[in-house]
């Protein structure tokens, strides 16, 4: 922002001199010296200056007046005055004004103005008159109102309003305003291509935005696709185009002469015939027309025949004052046609001035019989979707009528949560097979618990109560508590088993079992006390599982308390074991297979002692047991 500040003459003589401005913090109120604004007079203008853009400036042309305590008093000056005066300007040779101004939202600017006052002038004139020039007044734009006042008294106020970005821009000077330098549009018809080509005059396309709009009061939509179809375009179509930073826009109506596109107009009218109702229960025949421009003609209705014969009386006439925009940019007309028997099953014909012959007939449908057709549609919609639906869940529906002939309704398709032990032993190799298999698991949507997982939590419970905490989660979503074994596993089932019938016969004469140093080895020792409780209750196999790899080699014999339990050898019988866990069948089905029924199947075979011939004898029976269970499974 800059100001300048120019002073006025009288009688050949300059009253003032020396006249500076500066900046003054608002609300500041200068001293009373002798000085006071007698009016105040702004108004805005354009500066332009070397050719380059013109701005907005605030002129504030101030009239002042000297001594003005003598001025109210209404008294003529005295020669003792004069005197007083004269020493008072030799003790402060400078006098200063402050004035301010204040758009309507924003914070007040000041500038005060000083200089010295020729007191030699003061013979003829006791007033004189300045004009301050602010270039880009802060806080001010077009159409904005603006307060000035002077902090000097009598402190006069004055309103003005800066001129509108339109009125401005209508100016000659406007191609030298920024904020007036919209951009220039052209458009060209390729009839070849059936499409408006849009040319912008020096332009970079990227940076500006576009709006077509229908008449030039119409509503303007964006339009981000160009070029624009030409059976969009009618000769009421108008463009408007600007920069996204500035408010100027240019208009255009280019097609306004163009006959050919007339047609399109009358390719995109519709009409619409609906029945409706006076106030007395009198039917009536509501119409409705739409199209790109406000179009001058008539409508009528007419009966249905070999032509479509005029009801007389009827014809209405298309007026402009009448028509409205939609939300899509197309003007609408509506009316009614009254006392008009509609079991003729009237219609409706349109003419427009200049366009030939008539539109129409546009009638009423046969709600009735569109009804009926409606509702064999949706039967036989509903017939077709039931069908496709028992065609795709064929398999569930069979699943879920085989769980309730066999002992009630089941859950189907619900991904149950496992539990997964690992075995007492200290080979890495093991562990990695068990995450591995938990793995699996979780990424076949169960919800899985492995104890090599759950470190923390077994040694702030403690093994057993730990494990009671996973069975109160098996108990409320179902599922399965799976037991990896392996030879040190089998191990550690038979000394439980020979410890605990030892205890029964000494009655606590028992002797310590050997410590095995894997962390997981308390956990395993707590599921067999809860296997032999459920075997004693007859439902062992309802809750746990036991599963062997077959990489790892382990001994063939199986203490008592495992026998019975559903067995499962992965990786050949995975499709079985995510069965049982899905399908969450209790006790043992048709068709599994127990420990004691596939000793050679488990992945244990043994390692027959003898020669060649005893060996592969061995491993045929072997061969035939696992034939036997993929075939039962």
């Amino acid at each position: 922002m800059s100001f300048s500040l120019s002073t006025f003459h009288f009688a050949s003589i300059q009253v003032l001199s020396d006249c500076t401005i500066k900046d003054e913090m608002p609300l500041i109120v200068a001293e009373n010296n002798g000085v006071g604004v007698h009016n105040l007079t702004p108004y805005f203008k354009l500066c332009c200056r070397d050719g380059a853009l013109c701005a907005l400036c605030l002129v504030i042309d101030t009239e002042i007046n000297f001594n003005p305590e003598n001025d109210m008093e209404d008294e003529g000056p005295s020669g003792n005055d004069e005197e007083d005066y004269s020493e008072e300007s030799v003790r402060n040779p400078k006098a200063s004004v402050t004035l301010c101004y204040s758009a309507a939202s924003g914070m007040p600017t000041c500038k005060k103005v000083e200089f010295t006052v020729n007191h030699a002038a003061l013979t003829q004139t006791n007033w004189a008159k300045f004009s301050v020039v602010i270039n880009k007044p802060a806080g001010v734009s077009f159409s904005s109102h603006v307060t000035v006042y002077s902090s000097t008294p009598p402190h006069l106020s004055r309103e003005v309003v800066v001129p509108s970005l339109d009125k401005v821009c209508s100016q000659a000077q406007h191609e030298r305003v920024e904020q007036c330098r919209v951009p220039r549009l052209s458009s060209v018809i390729n009839q070849e291509r059936n499409q408006v080509e849009l040319q912008f005059a020096g332009q970079n396309k990227s940076l500006l935005s576009v709006c077509i709009q229908y008449e030039q009061n119409g509503r303007c939509q964006r339009w981000n696709r160009m070029p624009i179809p030409l059976y969009s375009v009618t000769p009421c179509t108008c463009l408007q185009v600007w920069r996204e930073e500035e408010l100027g826009r240019s208009l255009s109506c280019p097609f306004i002469n163009t006959d050919f596109l007339r047609k399109n107009v009358r390719q995109n009218v519709s009409v619409s015939v609906r029945r409706g109702q006076m106030s007395d229960y009198r039917t009536l025949l509501r119409w409705n027309l739409s199209a790109p421009c406000r179009l001058e003609g008539a409508v009528w209705p007419c009966l249905r025949g070999t032509t479509c014969r005029e009801i007389k009386g009827f014809r209405q006439q298309l007026a402009n004052s009448t028509w409205r925009q939609d939300s899509k940019g197309q003007w609408e007309i509506t009316g009614v046609f009254a006392e008009i028997n509609l079991h003729l099953s009237p219609c409706v014909m349109v003419k427009f001035k200049g366009m030939g012959d008539e539109l129409g007939p546009f009638c009423l449908k046969n709600t009735g019989r569109w009804r009926w057709s409606l509702l064999v549609v949706c039967v036989t919609m509903l017939v077709c979707l039931t069908v496709l639906v028992f065609y795709l869940l064929h398999d569930v529906i069979k699943k879920w009528v085989w769980s309730w002939r066999h002992g009630g309704l089941v859950k189907l398709g619900r991904k149950r949560h496992v539990v997964l032990l690992s075995p007492p032993d200290m080979d890495d190799r093991v562990s990695e097979s068990v995450c591995r298999l938990g793995s699996q698991l979780c990424n076949k949507g169960f919800s899985v618990c492995v104890d090599q997982w759950s470190r923390k939590e077994q040694c702030t419970l403690g093994p057993l109560p730990w494990l009671h905490s996973q069975l109160l989660q098996l108990n409320s979503r179902g599922g399965r508590v799976v037991l990896v074994l392996t030879g040190k596993a089998l191990e550690r089932a038979k000394e439980w088993t020979h410890r605990n019938t030892e205890v029964i016969k000494t009655k606590g004469g028992d002797k310590e079992l050997p410590q095995l140093c894997s962390p997981y080895s308390d956990v395993f020792t707590a599921s067999l006390g809860l296997i032999q409780a459920d075997k004693q209750q007859g439902r062992a196999g309802e809750r746990f599982l036991l599963v062997t790899l077959d990489s790892l080699s382990c001994d063939r014999s199986l203490p008592e308390l495992l026998q019975g339990l559903t067995l499962f050898q992965l990786p050949s019988h995975t499709q079985a074991l995510l069965s049982e866990l899905t399908e969450g069948r209790t006790g043992r089905g048709a068709g599994q297979k127990t420990w004691t029924d596939m000793t050679c199947l488990c992945g244990w075979r043994a390692k027959t002692k003898g020669g060649p011939d005893q060996q592969k004898a061995s491993y045929s029976k072997c061969a035939e047991v696992e034939e036997t269970w993929r075939q039962s499974v």
